[in-house]
């Protein structure tokens, strides 16, 4: 085995963790330039989720896919006496649940034709089961940031990823609440919601 081996294994491995990094970021960029130049109806949809039903369904379910491959088979450290989180199983989890978002849509309009998931799990049933996949899917990611990355990483960069970790939290709870508002509570208080695409917002953020 050439001396420079193990090096290339970690290069590609830390490509590998970049990549990721990059495709979670970029989505909801790509979807927002998108929506603004798609024609007849220019704007961003109500919800990242929403755009499964547009002309960006292929970015959109192409990019969870490869997130979810790309977490199912990252390995991480293995677990240190006394934790009870294992890297191997948040990431997979994570990455399962990144699939669900992708292949199992939200509420589907009228007149659009039935998914394979749909004729599985039923119209009613898949979007609740898209929803429990992106509860699962955000908050594994804030675990990785407080609890996994947050306890190897260097005083400045352990104050990042807790940062973010309670930021994706935050976006999670306002996601629910706007969305509390849009289906439960309805009248001025959905409007508000669906006339400024807060939970675009706060996903995008997410």
């Amino acid at each position: 085995m050439p001396d420079n081996h193990p090096e290339e294994m970690v290069m590609s491995y830390t490509r590998v963790r970049m990549a990721l990094g990059i495709l979670g970021l970029s989505l909801p960029v790509f979807l927002l330039i998108g929506g603004w130049f798609d024609r007849p109806d220019p704007g961003i949809a109500p919800t990242i989720s929403d755009f499964y039903h547009t002309t960006y369904r292929d970015i959109f379910v192409g990019t969870l896919c490869a997130i979810g491959v790309f977490l199912i088979s990252y390995r991480g450290y293995r677990r240190e006496p006394g934790e009870w989180i294992d890297d191997d199983w948040l990431a997979t989890t994570a990455g399962v649940a990144s699939f669900g978002l992708a292949l199992m849509p939200t509420e589907t309009p009228a007149g659009t034709v039935e998914t394979f998931t749909q004729r599985i799990f039923g119209v009613d049933l898949t979007p609740v089961l898209h929803y429990s996949c992106a509860l699962v899917f955000f908050l594994s990611i804030a675990l990785f940031c407080l609890v996994k990355f947050a306890r190897t990483a260097r005083p400045g960069r352990r104050r990042i990823y807790q940062f973010c970790g309670w930021l994706i939290l935050a976006m999670l709870i306002l996601t629910a609440v706007a969305a509390y508002f849009k289906r439960v509570v309805g009248g001025p208080g959905a409007e508000f919601v669906l006339a400024n695409k807060l939970i675009f917002w706060f996903e995008a953020i997410g």
